[in-house]
């Protein structure tokens, strides 16, 4: 895997950590398609550049993560569930769902069935809450539980939260930034757990690679967050959808 590799890596997971079409399986699927063996390495590649993204949320949110223990507390409470299941079965995500092509193909295609289905019975209601400090503890644990399915390569971390939020009580704008800020100690703690157990084995040309991909998916990821906090003003999430059922009926198509 080289540098040309992590560029182009770095962009895909700039461009899909935030929107609702599962960063971890693009990535997947492009590193397939570039003939990228899918070794140990690069699977914890796949994992270490998603701190690029996070921190473009950081750099964008600074002032509502540093504004107090509310917020924080809030996301804590959303991220315990992630972090249990995730820490219970990471020798199982990493050996046989990471690297799973059929696994992230039908993610993809049942997500986006999921996608579209919801947004065309969903119906906003005038007390559905608005503002991330009115976000109940209760609400954020419920939406960790939800975040838990993105486990699955393809499910989506991001669409599984707005999912959750939507289906809880909370406006689209709220769980959309609600969902950026879980991810900064889901992906950080999920970074920082798997160098732990695989840095020892990478050489010094591994260690530019990841830098070379997390600086691209910071730059690319400034970009995503900006466009979806645009996007959703006037738009549902059927698009997505629909652009996650087509990805899996081309790669379909393409791998038969």
């Amino acid at each position: 895997m080289g540098i040309l590799h992590a560029v182009i890596l770095g962009v895909v997971e700039g461009v899909t950590e935030f929107l609702p079409i599962s960063s971890t399986g693009h990535l997947m699927l492009s590193a397939q398609c570039l003939g990228i063996t899918q070794t140990e390495f690069v699977k914890s590649f796949e994992i270490a550049i998603q701190s690029g993204a996070i921190l473009a949320v950081i750099v964008l949110y600074w002032k509502v993560l540093f504004s107090g223990w509310d917020v924080w507390k809030k996301i804590l409470a959303a991220f315990l569930p992630t972090a249990v299941i995730g820490l219970l079965l990471y020798k199982i995500i990493k050996k046989y769902l990471l690297g799973g092509t059929t696994i992230v193909l039908w993610a993809f295609f049942i997500g986006g069935l999921v996608l579209i289905v919801f947004e065309l019975l969903y119906r906003e209601k005038e007390s559905s809450v608005g503002q991330l400090k009115d976000i109940s503890y209760l609400q954020a644990f419920l939406i960790g539980l939800f975040q838990a399915l993105a486990i699955i390569p393809g499910v989506s971390r991001s669409a599984a939260t707005i999912i959750g939020g939507l289906s809880l009580g909370l406006k689209r704008k709220a769980i959309v930034e609600f969902s950026f800020l879980l991810a900064v100690p889901t992906m950080v703690a999920a970074m920082a757990f798997d160098l732990m157990k695989s840095a020892g084995s990478f050489t010094g040309s591994n260690f530019l690679v990841l830098f070379i991909g997390f600086l691209v998916s910071f730059v690319v990821a400034l970009l995503a967050i900006r466009f979806m906090l645009i996007f959703i003003k006037n738009h549902t999430f059927i698009l997505f959808g629909a652009y996650r059922i087509l990805i899996a009926f081309v790669f379909w198509m393409i791998l038969r």
